[in-house]
């Protein structure tokens, strides 16, 4: 999630108990209070982190707190409190990346001794998924809402009104785009004023010319990899699609975080929004009838001679629950993060049409929100040759405002090929 990148409808802080957004009162400083602060990522998924918070809160003598922060402003927060006392004892992030800096700064509790009390902590999850959140071969984090692809939303009315249906290649989204600009539709949605969903566009286009190695390559350090012919490639695709005005003229103005960009597609003013996989429980909590009946949506479209699988797939593997290593609950928070793979939790998920990734996923497909949806993202992420993780999200924490700048900079036309590069080559790798 962006989530979001793990990415999402923000909405208003909710407020627990007495604690406002993101640790007002603190979280390892109350020393003996009896609670443990739990920092989430404002959106729609908020329902169920309030509802196992609740459930936890029935047997526990340690209390959690739940507390959260508006997507937009989550990242800037997490880092504004992560050393000080107003540090939650346990917190979302996307792994990889993400935690990287906290780990190294000795901030975050590795959760071996967890696991060698409850090995479920770790077996009841995919391990592909579990692995995203060890760093240097010690486990940080416990998956914590689901898998989280990037697919292609439509609007289906709005396909079948203009004789169009869902795009399978690349040349089927630009032919698509230019007829549904020549009808006065914006062909596709973008909340270009968050920057992170526009980055979406440069990791699927990427992935379908060069393969996911290019981004491995520059992730690892090689710098070149951001120069090569593949790479200019993507940009002068992407910047052809721009240019053709599928995105419309103002969509620096918009943003997915306050709802903008969804609700262009559910009220039938734009086609298609490229977005993580939560959009559907986004959408199903601002626009729960179009949700059941309008809302279509597809894998990324193939790209002819492109040298990725059309089968690949990019987005979040999950987001994840860290703990910091001055908790004055760790007990607690082991327990809580023992309901990550309940039952309960799995079918909470699925009723908003989220893909948790414990191993009894499967098993309640037919409680989710959309079976149908539930079980299309399960087989898309299970036959993904290749998973790569939002490029906000691998890369340190210290490296998105440049790259999300670089980002809408270029689609801006404030940027060439030269610029954009230039500043990816620029980000710090660790």
């Amino acid at each position: 999630m962006r989530s979001r990148v793990a990415a999402i409808t923000a909405v208003t802080a909710l407020v627990l108990g007495t604690s406002a957004a993101c640790g007002s009162g603190g979280s390892s400083s109350d020393a003996g209070d009896g609670t443990i602060h739990v920092l989430v990522y404002g959106d729609a998924g908020n329902k169920v982190e309030k509802q196992i918070v609740e459930t936890f809160n029935r047997t526990s003598k340690v209390k959690a707190v739940l507390d959260t922060v508006p997507g937009a402003d989550y990242q800037q927060k997490l880092q504004t409190v992560i050393n000080t006392s107003r540090a939650p004892d346990v917190f979302f992030n996307w792994g990889g990346g993400s935690i990287q800096p906290f780990v190294k700064a000795g901030l975050l509790l590795p959760l071996d001794d967890f696991i060698a009390k409850d090995q479920g902590l770790k077996d009841n999850f995919l391990p592909a998924v579990f692995n995203s959140a060890v760093v240097d071969g010690k486990p940080y984090g416990v998956p914590m809402r689901g898998t989280q692809p990037v697919l292609l939303f439509h609007n289906k009315k709005v396909l079948a009104d203009a004789g169009l249906t869902p795009p399978k290649t690349w040349d089927e989204l630009v032919t698509a785009a230019r007829t549904l600009k020549a009808k006065g539709i914006t062909p596709i949605a973008l909340g270009g004023g968050d920057q992170w969903p526009t980055l979406m566009w440069f990791e699927y286009l990427y992935d379908r010319i060069a393969g996911p190695g290019l981004f491995q390559r520059a992730l690892g350090g090689d710098r070149e990899a951001w120069a090569s012919e593949d790479s200019r490639k993507a940009l002068d695709t992407l910047k052809q699609l721009v240019d053709a005005g599928a995105f419309g003229s103002n969509y620096d103005s918009v943003k997915f975080t306050d709802g903008g960009s969804p609700a262009l597609v559910a009220k039938g003013k734009a086609a298609f929004e490229l977005m993580g996989s939560w959009y559907y429980s986004t959408q199903q909590d601002a626009n729960p009838d179009f949700a059941k009946t309008g809302l279509g949506y597809t894998g990324f479209p193939a790209l002819s001679g492109g040298k990725g699988d059309p089968a690949d797939v990019v987005g979040n593997t999950n987001n994840f629950y860290s703990v910091l290593k001055k908790t004055k609950h760790p007990e607690a928070a082991a327990a809580f993060l023992k309901l990550m793979y309940s039952d309960e939790f799995v079918k909470a998920q699925l009723a908003i049409g989220n893909l948790p990734t414990t191993t009894s996923t499967a098993d309640f497909f037919d409680l989710s929100a959309s079976p149908g949806y539930s079980k299309d993202q399960y087989q898309l992420v299970k036959a993904a040759p290749s998973f790569q993780l939002s490029w906000d999200q691998a890369y340190p924490p210290s490296a998105m405002t440049p790259m999300h700048t670089a980002v809408q900079q270029f689609f801006d036309g404030r940027l060439d090929a030269d610029g954009f590069i230039k500043a990816m080559q620029a980000l710090p790798t660790s």
